[in-house]
């Protein structure tokens, strides 16, 4: 809904699962987590040394921007807490990153690779 782009390329979204048993809820859970080192550790692995631009640092800023919008402006969680009388504000953004950027009316370099990823991000695969 946010700037008619989707937050990201995957996710889980645990809420997303409200009407399924409890014991089906436990065995997607341990699925996860038995996959996520298998996944990621290649990934890591694989870019740990690389190096980056400063234009593609700025690229990263103006995402992060974007997640702290869609945080403030659509979670759930986040309105929820700071909604809440006596919440703990520290506590309710420390999900956001220490820097953002943003950029008036920014648009990426025609076939970019941060034009690929808007693509992407504006017409997501239903995985």
């Amino acid at each position: 809904k946010h700037r008619k782009e989707a937050r990201g390329v995957g996710g889980i979204f645990f809420d997303d699962l409200d009407n399924k048993p409890p014991e089906k809820i436990f065995e997607f859970i341990k699925q996860c987590g038995n996959s996520f080192l298998p996944s990621y550790v290649p990934l890591v692995k694989r870019r740990m040394n690389s190096t980056f631009t400063a234009k593609e640092k700025e690229w990263q800023q103006l995402r992060r921007g974007r997640y702290v919008e869609f945080n403030l402006v659509w979670d759930r969680g986040t309105k929820f807490g700071l909604q809440t009388p006596g919440a703990r504000i520290e506590s309710i953004f420390m999900s956001l990153p220490l820097t953002a950027r943003w950029e008036y009316m920014h648009i990426p370099d025609k076939n970019s690779r941060e034009d690929k990823l808007m693509q992407v991000l504006k017409q997501p695969k239903n995985w």
